[in-house]
């Protein structure tokens, strides 16, 4: 009998809360080192720091690029 524990769902990019950086890259068009860029800013709006890791709040990413 095999075991299923290991596999993983996937959830569409438009259902996610939050994005990696690659997952914000193909989900905008914008390019890596421009949402680098825009994400290390003080002020910027969308970005969730994990420690190290940076991660992309999906919905308030929405607000900032329909206001852009």
């Amino acid at each position: 009998m095999e075991n299923n524990n290991s596999s993983k769902i996937e959830v569409p990019i438009w259902h996610k809360a939050n994005l990696s950086i690659d997952e914000a890259v193909a989900y905008s068009g914008i390019g890596r080192a421009k949402l680098y860029e825009m994400t290390n800013r003080e002020d910027c709006p969308f970005v969730l720091w994990i420690g190290n890791r940076r991660v992309v709040k999906r919905e308030a990413f929405d607000e900032y690029i329909n206001l852009a």
